[in-house]
């Protein structure tokens, strides 16, 4: 096949390169060129901005996309409407973000986040309406690909070359022993999705046409067991101090970013 990454050299983005070129695959990237732009040597790249620039795109011909860096509808709308008719399949890389409400356990089929009031053309620096435009996001691939889109709802993404740390912070506080906080209780249910894992299932659901909306997710584990887990790789010698999730926000402990899970 002849995939289109939008990205494809930081995060998931390189592992579904990474995915597709092992299974014998014919890749083009399409990014700004200023992120590891000395990976991937043998593979086409095409030069642009998908903020403003999509010249490099026209006359293209690609049997699938994939789209990781799409965070606003307006920018997710040119490129969806640049290539409807030069790709036969596009892949949007959503979130579980796009969720109203994790009171109850979700479904694909379960509301979405509105924006109430929040910017529709930038994310907040607080990452408050980061759901709200990723729905709107799939809604405007779901337009432009009528039965040819495929909708990922990604949870947690954790595994090698994660910029943010959100799940590295782990080994290397547990690495370096002593007591350790954690948030909840050693029970609560844990859901992430390894990198390596989501690339290639990506790259699989192009290959076969996978259409519709899926959450990316692992089968949930108690949040002792991955910590636990985290422990043994590492060799830390390390005891755990669970500490209420209200307590912790009542203390303006940043959630996901600052203290992970």
């Amino acid at each position: 096949m002849r995939i289109l990454v939008l990205g494809g050299t930081k995060f998931l983005g390189r592992a579904v390169v990474e995915a597709a070129l092992a299974r014998g695959h014919e890749l083009t990237l399409f990014n700004r060129g200023q992120t590891n732009a000395d990976l991937f040597p043998d593979v086409e790249r095409l030069q642009g901005d998908r903020t403003g620039d999509l010249a490099a795109l026209s006359g293209g011909e690609w049997d699938a996309v994939v789209d990781t860096s799409g965070y606003v509808p307006r920018t997710v709308r040119a490129s969806a409407e640049a290539l409807r008719a030069s790709a036969g399949h596009y892949t949007f890389v959503s979130s579980v973000s796009v969720y109203a409400s994790f009171t109850q356990a979700v479904t694909e089929d379960s509301p979405v986040a509105q924006l109430d009031g929040a910017s529709a053309d930038e994310l907040a620096p607080d990452f408050s309406n980061y759901g709200a435009l990723k729905a709107l996001c799939e809604d405007e691939v779901e337009q432009a690909f009528a039965g040819r889109a495929l909708n990922v709802r990604a949870g947690l993404i954790v595994g090698p070359h994660d910029p943010t740390g959100r799940f590295t912070y782990w080994p290397h506080r547990i690495a370096r022993g002593g007591e350790v906080l954690a948030p909840g209780a050693p029970e609560r249910p844990v859901q992430l999705i390894d990198v390596r894992d989501l690339g290639a299932w990506i790259v699989h659901a192009e290959e076969t046409g996978v259409t519709g909306r899926f959450n990316a997710v692992s089968p949930a584990m108690p949040q002792s067991a991955v910590l636990e887990a985290v422990t043994r790789g590492t060799g830390g010698t390390t005891t755990f101090t669970y500490v209420d999730e209200d307590w912790l926000v009542a203390r303006d402990v940043g959630q996901w970013m600052e203290l992970q899970l």
